[in-house]
């Protein structure tokens, strides 16, 4: 467009240029030169012409739009499925997950190793699986000994070594598992005068335990059934090295069925076989049924029940049928922290000589072993939790027990014990209380408290059973580098009847103990550990039992590996 513009210019440029050359050339040519003159012309202008405009018609009426008319529409819709293709898609958003917690790794297996003053050796073992939904599975080695003792060095040595195998399997609703365990336990009787101008032969004095015990289980516990149930069968089996043995074969069975929401039938159920053989061969038979009806009401829940126990034992004239109501009453009045429970009841307890040398290893030989018949017990207590960092358990209860059995000093050899029972009912006031503060796993305090005021009926003493035992713990755990544990307790005197060759007896009245235990453990990575141990710090040489002190001090050294 602009070139046809410019084109357009340049002509009629070039044409009145042409033009006014032409006139200029006919005014020379007329004599419009100089010297000529021009002559008068009249001009006249004539305008006749008149412009007359038609009249327009002037329209008052609005514009009006008629609307359609309306008429019937089918409208017809059409669905049509459109399908991706067949093939992947790459997407490039990312959806944002909250990340898991990493699980932190797991040291299922240690080995530890200390040494320590009266020429001590510690060693432990434990070496188990890691996290697994199929079955657990492990075992445990241990040896603690002390070459010397607090009397004549060697004669008072001791040594206790075990190794322990375990495993358990987990089922559709079903765990089955055992375990196996072997012992031996070395001791001497050194409850003798070391003042007396007499050799001591130390074979004469050496005692040796061996242990073995086997266990086999299966129980429904985590199953969601009505029917929970969980029922072991062990075996144990004692020897010494005076040729005294025991077995014991028992059966348990625990079970419990849901009848409702509110209430719940349990049934308990405990057999035992036990053959000791000694200068004579004995055999045991326990057989105990505890049926229980348990129903909640509202806060409230209460158990009815009875005790039915049979036992063959023929000391003291033991009561071979015994049968016991029970019957417990408890209330929640602030629920998962507050409980508080009466009740009363009576039970037959299993005594053996496997528990009894663990209890106290200087026993004399051809013992006479029976079961505890704790008669009727009116019982009440309470148990609390305050903003799950303390924990308050209290309980008071009246006893009354037949065979209850007492340590004394041997008629025949005062560094051994026999077992002696009161002729009659031995009546007990119990007082129990535990406190606890847990802080975060972090603090970790405690005091246990255990009253228990005797009234014998024909024995002079509650022989070697102290009347108060307490403790005060804690733990500490410094950024989990750095672990404390401290213990201190109290164990009030006791008495023993101690004879003499001459015939003569003398009342004995053991030690009030005072004792102090700490350790400390101290992480350098998780793999290796230093710990350090010391036992009764306050070096007392008390008498737990008449004629038998204890070591002073007691230091042990070591290194913990975990892997």
């Amino acid at each position: 467009m602009k070139n046809k513009l410019r084109i357009a210019s340049l002509a009629i440029v070039l044409s009145v240029g042409y033009s006014y050359l032409n006139s200029a050339q006919a005014q020379n040519n007329s004599g419009w030169n100089e010297g000529a003159k021009l002559e008068d012309a009249e001009v006249v202008v004539e305008k006749n012409r008149v412009i007359e405009l038609p009249q327009a018609a002037r329209n008052f009426e609005k514009f009006r739009i008629e609307p359609p008319a309306v008429t019937d529409r089918k409208v017809l819709y059409r669905f049509s499925d459109y399908r991706l293709p067949s093939q992947d898609i790459e997407l490039q958003m990312r959806v944002l997950t909250i990340k898991q917690d990493e699980l932190s790794k797991l040291y299922g297996n240690y080995l530890k190793a200390g040494i320590g003053n009266y020429a001590s050796l510690y060693l432990k073992g434990y070496f188990h699986n890691k996290r697994s939904k199929e079955g657990d599975f492990g075992a445990e080695v241990s040896h603690v000994a002390s070459a010397r003792g607090p009397v004549d060095q060697g004669n008072s040595a001791v040594s206790n070594s075990d190794i322990s195998v375990h495993g358990e399997r987990y089922l559709q609703g079903l765990t089955v598992g055992g375990k196996l365990k072997y012992g031996r336990d070395k001791y001497n009787f050194y409850g003798y005068d070391p003042d007396l101008e007499r050799e001591v032969d130390k074979d004469t004095i050496k005692q040796v335990f061996n242990r073995f015990a086997a266990e086999a289980f299966l129980h429904n516990k985590s199953s969601d059934a009505p029917y929970l149930f969980n029922a072991d069968i062990k075996f144990n089996y004692l020897n010494d090295r005076y040729n005294m043995s025991e077995s014991n074969l028992a059966l348990r069975l625990r079970s419990e069925y849901a009848i409702d929401d509110m209430s719940t039938f349990k049934v308990n159920g405990d057999i035992s076989f036990v053959s000791q053989q000694d200068s004579a061969t004995t055999t045991r038979t326990l057989f105990k049924l505890n049926p229980t009806y348990e129903r909640q009401l509202n806060a409230f829940r209460l158990a009815i029940g009875a005790n039915v126990a049979y036992t063959n034992d023929e000391v003291n004239d033991a009561r071979n049928l015994n049968i016991y109501p029970t019957v417990r009453i408890s209330v929640e009045p602030v629920k998962d922290n507050l409980l508080i429970y009466a009740g009363l009841g009576g039970d037959v307890k299993r005594v053996t000589l496997y528990e009894l040398t663990q209890e106290n290893p200087w026993l004399a030989p051809d013992v006479q072993v029976a079961d505890i018949n704790k008669g009727m017990e009116i019982y009440g207590g309470f148990d609390a939790n305050i903003y799950n960092y303390v924990h308050l358990v209290g309980r008071v209860a009246y006893q009354n027990f037949r065979n209850l059995y007492f340590y004394n000093n041997s008629l025949a050899d005062s560094t051994k014990f026999d077992l002696v029972y009161d002729d009659g009912v031995t009546n007990v006031l119990n007082f129990f209380a535990d406190a606890s503060f847990n802080y975060s796993d972090e603090i970790r305090l405690g005091l246990k408290l255990d009253y228990n005021k005797y009234n014998t009926a024909s024995l002079e003493k509650a022989f070697h059973r102290p009347e108060m035992m307490a403790s005060v713990y804690g733990t500490y755990n410094f950024y989990d580098k750095i672990l404390f544990n401290s213990e201190l307790y109290y164990i009030g005197s006791s008495y023993g009847r101690i004879y003499r060759p001459d015939g003569t007896s003398e009342l004995r009245q053991t030690d009030i103990i005072v004792d102090l235990n700490l350790k400390a453990d101290y992480k350098f990575t998780n793999n290796f550990t230093v710990f350090v141990m010391a036992n009764n710090l306050l070096g007392n040489k008390y008498e737990r039992f008449v004629n038998y002190p204890v070591k002073s001090v007691n230091l042990i050294g070591g290194i913990t590996y975990s892997f």
